[in-house]
């Protein structure tokens, strides 16, 4: 990591163009499009539920023996793996109180972790083991958004939260999650999504739900390019036509690095960044899944330098023990992106948010952008303590 070199105590540590500190991270302000929102609890909250639902089958009761146990289990380099986790917080969110509650609560943590904007997604499929109908699901979700941004603002924080409905790509109800999703998109729910193992089960299986969603001219991202390849994201924006690719980090497969340094786009990966395809990029999940060996070698350090339009986001906080500040922080440490890269990043997520035109224009002119801009002009406002060779105000 490379930074400006100056003589001691001429170029403060946040001169613009230096690496940003923790602090300056976690007050930026931050675009998050993919979190899953049974993949965001407090290891404590989970907990709780637990007992109130009398759910038994937690591996661990102790809050953070548990939240140890997600990680662990998390990390074992496969997807399929990965996704069993979830049996335990889908297992406790199966009644109204405890979907408002994980609602509010995930809406106060990312707002207290300087996010501005979040899309998180949630299956509503997989809430009804308690007799729920799909709607109550829905309604009780975006209760408890609109309770977190209320108390998020109360202690000083401003965050807009947007739902996207889930279908199981290994199930049979994508068509009826795609109307549920255009049924409440004036109240809470901005798009759809599809998820689960992607081997075996191509997203062309759901072309009814996409054809839908066209129709009447609604929003849908779809996971893709994760576990699977160049295929599934072909499927994804061809087949299907999804607007976002959830992760899409294997276009990278489709990039060429020359000996001599030189690059060659395949046409899927220049088709990708021609379009202005937003990738769902998810650094510390695609390590855990085995997508990416390391942060120093994720692909998203090339896709910045090439200018696709990268975003960056947690996937599932709880599992990866992760937030969008410490996602920052490891790209900061490994490519030594300063805050007007986290910027970059940031404004490329908002222009992706589904959510108007207008509204979005002034997240990234009256809220993004001034907030990076403040934080890059904090070093005119350190503190110098005076100096035999200081120059008085008389010159």
């Amino acid at each position: 990591m490379t930074s400006q070199t100056a003589p001691k105590g001429t170029v403060p540590a946040n001169v613009p163009g230096r690496v940003p500190t923790p602090d300056q991270i976690r007050r930026a302000p931050k675009v998050l499009l993919h979190d899953h929102l049974d993949g965001g609890l407090r290891p404590g909250t989970v907990v709780e539920l637990a007992r109130d639902s009398e759910y038994t089958e937690l591996p661990e009761t102790d809050p953070d023996k548990l939240g140890i146990w997600f990680q662990e289990a998390a990390d074992s380099g496969s997807l399929e793996r990965y996704l069993e986790t979830f049996r335990h917080t889908v297992g406790v969110m199966q009644t109204r109180e405890a979907l408002v509650r994980v609602a509010r609560e995930c809406a106060e943590d990312l707002a207290e972790d300087g996010v501005v904007y979040a899309e998180v997604r949630y299956a509503p499929e997989q809430h009804l083991e308690q007799g729920l109908p799909l709607e109550e699901v829905v309604e009780a979700v975006n209760e408890g958004f609109r309770q977190g941004e209320r108390l998020a603002r109360e202690n000083g924080h401003r965050i807009r939260v947007g739902a996207l409905l889930t279908a199981m790509r290994h199930a049979a109800r994508s068509l009826e999650i795609a109307e549920l999703a255009n049924r409440y998109r004036d109240s809470g729910v901005v798009g759809f999504d599809i998820a689960g193992a992607e081997a075996g089960h191509p997203p062309t299986r759901h072309l009814d739900a996409f054809e839908y969603l066209k129709r009447e001219n609604n929003h849908f991202t779809i996971h893709a390019g994760e576990a699977f390849g160049l295929p599934s994201i072909w499927q994804a924006l061809q087949w299907c036509g999804a607007d976002r690719l959830g992760h899409g980090v294997r276009i990278i497969d489709d990039i060429e690095v020359r000996p001599d340094g030189s690059v060659r786009l395949g046409r899927l990966a220049s088709y990708v960044r021609d379009k202005r395809i937003p990738l769902e990029l998810c650094p510390s999940s695609n390590l855990q899944t085995g997508a990416a060996p390391s942060y120093a070698e994720h692909p998203i350090g090339l896709l910045r330098k090439l200018l696709f339009r990268a975003t960056v986001n947690t996937d599932n906080r709880l599992m990866s023990h992760t937030s969008m500040s410490q996602e920052f922080e490891h790209l900061v440490d490994a490519f030594g992106y300063t805050l007007d890269d986290l910027q970059w990043f940031s404004v490329n997520g908002m222009k992706s948010a589904f959510i108007p035109f207008d509204e979005r224009l002034a997240m990234i002119n009256d809220v993004i952008k001034p907030g990076y801009a403040e934080l890059k002009s904090e070093w005119l406002f350190q503190q110098t303590s005076p100096t035999s060779g200081s120059v008085s105000s008389e010159g």
